[in-house]
């Protein structure tokens, strides 16, 4: 053989090795390439530029274990059109209050529009979709913030998950619809759906916002009639949220025109709607569309907190932030009731309890704090204070102890003071039990004329109800032994008087600066207990 044909001949052997190979690797499974990948990537060792961290990295090995490998999101060695169905539902999520970059999206959408070059690459996407369906899902349906991180102000049980993320996956592996499953996940409040309508609506405003929205400052108030410099600015404001046409002049008088956007715009946002501009007003004006944003997603978080347990049958909903109790029975609103909250450091808990029974006519056992801050440096100075404002002390047993006969000069006070039942009692003439340990519950107030007030978070943390002989009246409808005069004569009497209720009924207090009505119009309050701005920061790590 001549040293050209073995030259030659080992030319061909090479040609042929490496087409052996090429067609090997060409037909190697993708769920082989998955496998591999998956091993790696968990391992932690590098697989591309730039490593893909998981979320869901056991989750992820789990699934695909349990399906030999078979990919999700690929299919014949090309990318799926799920992969686009899936794309469009997560650039979505903005509209719950989520961020979809966090998802991977730009990763995703990057190797997507390049094209995968090889079955590497092709493995990656694979899980890095998964990776993103499992967290997006779960954020979807339980919230993406742990409230247990805010146990101190979120005291609601936790939601039972409804679904198993790996057999949604495995809907979306037999053709699933991906925008049904998403649909699926939110909480089932109309508040919710409707919220995301807004975060909407909201987006369009933040991409129209002016570059020099500024805050503005106004000392005292305006009223109809008056001048101030700050009205072309406040115009535009109310034009801007569409509270009125839009106007060229500059006049600096306050209008009839303007009066009425000012009262439509101050009855959306919870206020006194007198048409007068007055601090409130003013900080409300001064949000931004990516202020409102912010708010919004916040509350959308908490909507996910909630359990399920919160959507059907009899509830009474107290929304602290915005001063109101409602009575529902599957969701139909029966009676609203402006309420009092508790003031700020005497704030009033967010928790869940049963209303189990109304006691008329109610002695007030005053509380350790109270009695020893407020109430015995007065005494001391005058025992005649005690029954002066219809209370008295009791001793342990419950025996009623004269307030001559207590040593005012010692220092200790071993007994407790109670205020008797009558209209001038601190806690009015009913009051609503649902044991909890913060002591919390419903009740009637003698100062009925905090009711007319726009800032109404001024008790030491019950909540006091304007009209609560309706609230009785409610909760006892179905005994008609309980006529109107009978609560009337119950609530008037010298002596307590309990009634248990046939059925326990929950009582659930939320904080919600932001929700949305059955018409899809947004509802904003103030922040009373400074807590929006933590719950943001944790949303945004």
């Amino acid at each position: 053989m001549c040293k050209m044909e073995y030259h030659l001949k080992k030319l061909l052997f090479s040609l042929l090795a490496l087409l052996i190979f090429e067609v090997t690797s060409a037909q190697e499974p993708i769920s082989e390439v998955l496998r591999s990948r998956l091993e790696n990537s968990l391992s932690g060792e590098p697989n591309s530029e730039a490593p893909i961290r998981f979320s869901y990295g056991n989750t992820i090995h789990k699934f695909y274990s349990e399906e030999n490998f078979q990919p999700v999101w690929i299919e014949n060695q090309k990318i799926s059109k799920r992969v686009d169905q899936f794309i469009q539902n997560l650039e979505q999520v903005e509209f719950d209050g989520l961020k979809p970059e966090e998802y991977h999206l730009e990763r995703i959408k990057s190797i997507v529009q390049e094209g995968p070059k090889n079955d590497i690459r092709l493995a990656e996407l694979e899980l890095i979709l998964t990776d993103s369906f499992f967290k997006v899902t779960k954020d979807l349906h339980q919230g993406k913030v742990d409230h247990n991180e805010f146990k101190a102000d979120w005291e609601i049980n936790s939601k039972v998950p409804r679904y198993d993320y790996l057999e949604l996956l495995r809907e979306v592996q037999r053709n699933g619809d991906i925008a049904r499953i998403f649909q699926e996940l939110h909480p089932d409040f109309f508040m919710y759906e409707n919220g995301r309508k807004v975060l909407k609506q909201l987006s369009a405003y933040a991409k129209n916002q002016p570059d020099d929205w500024k805050k503005l400052s106004l000392n005292g108030a305006i009223k109809v009639g008056q001048s101030n410099e700050l009205m072309p600015e406040i115009r535009e404001r109310l034009a801007y949220w569409k509270f009125m046409e839009p106007r060229a002049d500059q006049n600096i008088k306050m209008d009839s025109l303007d009066m009425v956007a000012v009262k439509a715009f101050q009855k959306r946002n919870g206020m006194n709607d007198d048409g007068v501009i007055g601090r409130m007003t003013i900080d409300r004006l001064n949000y931004s569309p990516q202020d409102l944003i912010n708010i919004a997603r916040v509350n959308m978080e908490r909507l996910r907190w909630l359990p399920d347990t919160v959507k059907t049958g009899q509830i009474v909903l107290v929304n602290i932030a915005n001063y109101q109790m409602d009575f529902l029975n599957d969701r139909d609103t029966l009676l609203t009731e402006r309420v009092i909250v508790g003031k700020r450091y005497h704030e009033s808990p967010i928790f869940a309890a049963q209303m189990s029974y109304i006691v008329f006519s109610p002695y007030w056992n005053i509380p350790y704090s109270i009695t020893h801050n407020e109430i015995l440096p007065k005494a001391r100075k005058d025992p005649a204070y005690i029954s002066a404002k219809n209370m008295e002390i009791v001793d342990n047993s419950g025996k009623v102890i004269s307030a001559n006969s207590v040593d005012w000069e010692s220092g200790k006070f071993p007994y407790r003071i109670r205020q008797k039942p009558g209209e001038t009692n601190s806690l009015g003439l009913v009051k609503f039990i649902f044991p909890n340990n913060h002591s919390v519950y419903l009740h009637d107030t003698p100062a009925r004329y905090l009711f007319e007030k726009e800032e109404r978070a001024m008790s030491h943390g019950c909540i006091r109800v304007e009209n609560p002989a309706d609230l009785a009246a409610i909760l006892l409808r179905d005994d008609p032994g309980w006529t109107q005069k009978k609560i009337y004569d119950a609530m008037h009497q010298s002596t307590e008087k309990t009634v248990y209720l046939k059925n326990k009924i929950p009582v659930v207090l939320l904080y919600l600066t932001f929700w949305a009505d059955t018409s899809g119009r947004g509802h904003y309050r103030p922040d009373i207990y400074a807590r929006d701005e933590a719950l943001l920061a944790e949303l945004d790590k």
